[in-house]
């Protein structure tokens, strides 16, 4: 077995090429596949406590379990990222590789063990499987429970604010933001904020049946407000209202909701903003440490996982829009 921690923890202490390979045994030209894979790859020091040399290989060399089957290898990278197109299947990407099999002549895993291997990859390195959503297919929409406050500088008093958040489900990457107010200047101006935060849109916009949004909502009609169908046709997506009394057609974003309201609202508790401007400053600050805090069960946090596996999969944001239907100025 190949010393695949050592050779990244030395790297990391700033020892040469030559010296890890004297130290490890290994030739230069090894050393140096593995430490320019590993950056690729994103794998970093500081390692965790269960990435020892045979889950390294795992990871850097997912193809090595496999070679003395003789079949056909599987790409996992390619298939990660085919996934993440409209209408890709793993049923379509399994029908492409057999035809490569054929064409060259191996002999190709089946179906089922395609899948297999797959989602035993995904779910060990990625994040997208665990959570079951596509990179870049939806964004989930609605305002928190819990609410912020601000101090009226005349009178002393708080005023509330309110918290929408926002949350893409396959890399959990969430967006939040504070204002005086929960009407449609403000739902729209949020959405709006919360794509130039993500860097592009999304396939699907998942949003609860807020009035301000949906008009009406039942098994046969869609109805939504001019505005937010604007700002819908505007950024070239599809709107999915929640399902009423269906918390689960919007999970994500639910449990975002959640965690937010505890490492973002309640740590601002004792926070004291005397604008909505600098309100948002100090919530900024929270919402980077709550996408940097790391995963509990899993390598990352969800700013890396959004980086790595789902930002490049968003459609490019259009600008924003410069006015309401009704005429009235955005900010």
């Amino acid at each position: 077995m190949i010393h695949y921690r050592k050779i990244l923890e030395l790297y990391d202490e700033g020892i040469s090429l030559r010296g890890i390979a004297a130290s490890t045994g290994h030739s230069r030209q090894k050393v140096t596949e593995i430490i320019e894979l590993a950056g690729k790859k994103g794998l970093e020091c500081p390692l965790e406590e269960e990435m020892d040399d045979r889950w390294i290989e795992d990871f850097l060399f997912p193809e090595k379990t496999m070679e003395g089957s003789g079949r056909q290898p599987l790409d996992f990278e390619y298939i990660h990222k085919e996934l993440a197109k409209p209408n890709v299947t793993l049923s379509l990407l399994h029908h492409e590789y057999e035809a490569r099999s054929r064409a060259n002549n191996t002999i190709p895993y089946s179906y089922r063990s395609f899948v297999r291997y797959y989602s035993n990859y995904a779910q060990k390195y990625k994040a997208t499987m665990r959570i079951r959503r596509k990179p870049g297919e939806i964004m989930e929409v609605d305002w928190a429970g819990s609410t912020l406050f601000i101090i009226d500088r005349d009178t002393g008093e708080k005023v509330k604010a309110y918290v929408f958040v926002a949350t893409l489900p396959c890399s959990q990457f969430s967006y939040a933001e504070a204002t005086l107010s929960m009407d449609r200047h403000s739902w729209i101006n949020a959405h709006i904020h919360a794509y130039e935060y993500f860097g592009g849109v999304t396939q699907i916009l998942v949003s609860d049946n807020l009035k301000t949004g949906v008009t009406k909502h039942t098994s046969r009609e869609l109805v939504l407000n001019p505005t937010y169908k604007e700002m819908v046709n505007h950024y070239n997506t599809i709107i999915m209202p929640a399902r009423v009394r269906s918390p689960k057609d919007k999970a994500s974003v639910e449990g975002s909701v959640g965690t937010i309201s505890t490492w973002i609202i309640a740590a601002l508790r004792n926070t004291h903003c005397f604008s909505i401007e600098e309100l948002n400053v100090e919530l900024r600050k929270k919402l980077e440490e709550y996408n940097q805090r790391p995963f509990t069960r899993k390598e990352g946090c969800r700013f890396s996982a959004f980086e790595e596996e789902e930002k490049f999969a968003l459609s490019l944001s259009q600008p924003r829009l410069t006015k309401y239907l009704n005429g009235e100025r955005r900010k």
